[in-house]
């Protein structure tokens, strides 16, 4: 039986008679791409670990050749993969290289081409020169200078970072400004770990509004016609893997490999299938699954719902000889004022070369921190805040109110605490709602219990329904102002956005 998040309503993925012909064409773009890519792979973006328990780089944020704002790193536009342990600093000098007068638009006008940083999942201070969306803020020519201090105890697992400027955040990641950052350790949490191959896999989306290829990258990566819910419009959007469309990933039949995958696009769900194979998830949204349940620590599911931001760890064996090889996003219904979220092919598995070389889990210095809780009562409680989702035509709004930068706290936590807080959506279309430097336990939607709940920092909310969280508001590190908000980032940029204070 397949395990999903129960917050999703999905269909499955459809298939027509064209589809040999799809097959085909697709195939073709396949070899062309693995005959410009030498280890014959997706290409992975470059490593960077701390020495001396710090790590120092610098970053930019720029304009690429084709118009599209981007990261650069060491002159080329890249995001580099930030490998850090418990304990470490991170330095980043962030210098703001876009023009002053913007390329594209954004859904505030006028556009600044401001920019920042938020390091999303990790629970550190809200507070600068760490994770502050809201004060520390680049214009172009300047420069913001990040000290990130990682605590001792924070989970290891799979984050990623990513630009957050209210009213231009949406354009900014679709564009892919956005990159993996892993802190070690896992394999405290799950000895059967060290050893495999090890995979980091950054999925976006890529706009294909007034994109000449939009015709060959549809069929490339076998677009599906099919609806599987009420939206209108046409698919604007396809999924890139590491920067590429449709790439291949070695894998031999049979073979184990660890993969670490973040939904990186700015406003898309992937209900994510390996070919008929099993994930065995080993953590979501950064925590691992033995953080809170060490006699249960993995999960075996068919297929997986990521809203956007969601991560994905996992182990997956290589499929058959015989067998389909192919990593799929299954059709999502958004609902009926959603955005079509169409079935597509994300990657192809190609057998792996006895050459061909991949970095692999290491054991892990750190010992596991076990968080077994009893939160029954605190789940029995009445909320103690609600969230709620609206919309019309003039905006996104939380509790009747958008955004603003000048705006008080819309509630505040009390730091050492858990609370019952439930999130509604009112409209008519999913909302995945994110809250900064905490994480909390999804256990009801709609009032029922939810089946093997896990703790996330964003989670699915259905539309005209319900879900219950138990926030961890117990981290004494996390003091300050901070923010929650929908990670469908068009729908933040638009006012789907609160602050909280953790005091």
């Amino acid at each position: 039986m397949a395990w999903k998040f129960s917050m999703s309503r999905l269909a499955s993925v459809r298939r027509t008679a064209a589809a040999a012909m799809v097959i085909a064409a697709a195939a073709v773009f396949c070899l062309i791409e693995l005959a410009g890519s030498p280890s014959g792979q997706a290409p992975s973006p470059p490593e960077l670990r701390a020495k001396h328990h710090t790590l120092s780089f610098t970053l930019h944020a720029g304009i690429t050749k084709d118009g599209r704002n981007s990261f650069y790193f060491n002159g080329q536009p890249n995001a580099p993969t930030v490998r850090l342990s418990p304990g470490d600093q991170l330095k980043i000098n962030y210098i703001n290289d876009l023009p002053a007068k913007p390329q594209e638009s954004c859904a505030i006008t006028p556009c600044k081409d401001m920019t920042n940083l938020h390091f999303h999942g990790l629970t550190i201070s809200p507070n600068a020169p760490q994770d502050d969306v809201l004060d520390m803020m680049a214009m172009p020519g300047q420069a913001l200078r990040y000290t990130v201090e990682i605590p001792e105890d924070h989970p290891p697992g799979l984050y990623w970072y990513h630009t957050h400027p209210h009213g231009e955040s949406h354009r900014q990641a679709l564009d892919g400004m956005s990159g993996a950052l892993v802190i070690e350790g896992i394999a405290s949490y799950f000895p059967p770990l060290v050893g495999l191959p090890e995979r980091i896999l950054v999925v976006r989306g890529r706009s294909i509004v007034n994109d000449p290829q939009s015709a060959d990258l549809k069929l490339r990566v076998e677009l599906g016609s099919d609806i599987c819910g009420a939206e209108l419009g046409a698919p604007e959007e396809v999924f890139t893997v590491n920067g590429s469309v449709r790439p291949p990933i070695e894998i031999a039949p049979g073979e184990r490999q660890f993969w670490r995958l973040v939904n990186a696009s700015a406003d898309r769900y992937l209900d994510l299938e390996l070919a008929g194979q099993p994930f065995e998830i080993v953590a979501m949204d950064g925590i691992p699954i033995a953080v809170h349940d060490p006699n249960h620590p993995t999960r075996i599911v068919d297929h997986v719902l990521l809203p956007p931001a969601g991560r994905l760890e996992a182990l997956v064996t290589g499929p058959a000889i015989d067998a389909p090889k192919r990593l799929v996003s299954r059709c999502v219904d958004t609902g009926p004022d959603g955005d079509p979220n169409p079935a597509m092919v994300l990657a192809d598995i190609v057998s792996r070369s006895a050459a061909s070389s991949i970095p692999r889990t290491s054991p892990s210095r750190f010992k596991p921190i076990s968080k077994a809780l009893d939160l029954t009562a605190e789940e029995k409680a009445p909320p103690r805040f609600i969230v709620t989702f609206t919309e019309d035509q003039k905006g996104f709004y939380i509790n009747g109110k958008k955004f603003t930068p000048d705006a008080a706290p819309m509630v505040r936590a009390r730091v050492g605490s858990f609370q019952h807080w439930r999130v509604v959506n009112a409209t008519g279309e999913l909302h995945p709602m994110h809250i900064h430097q905490v994480h909390f336990l999804a256990y009801a939607e709609n009032d029922k219990p939810i089946a093997d709940p896990v703790w996330l920092d964003t989670v699915n909310v259905p539309y005209g329904g319900t879900v219950d969280v138990i926030m961890d508001f117990s981290d004494p590190v996390i003091r300050g102002m901070s923010v929650f908000h929908c990670h469908l980032l068009n729908h933040e940029d638009k006012g789907m956005m609160a602050k909280v204070l953790f005091e």
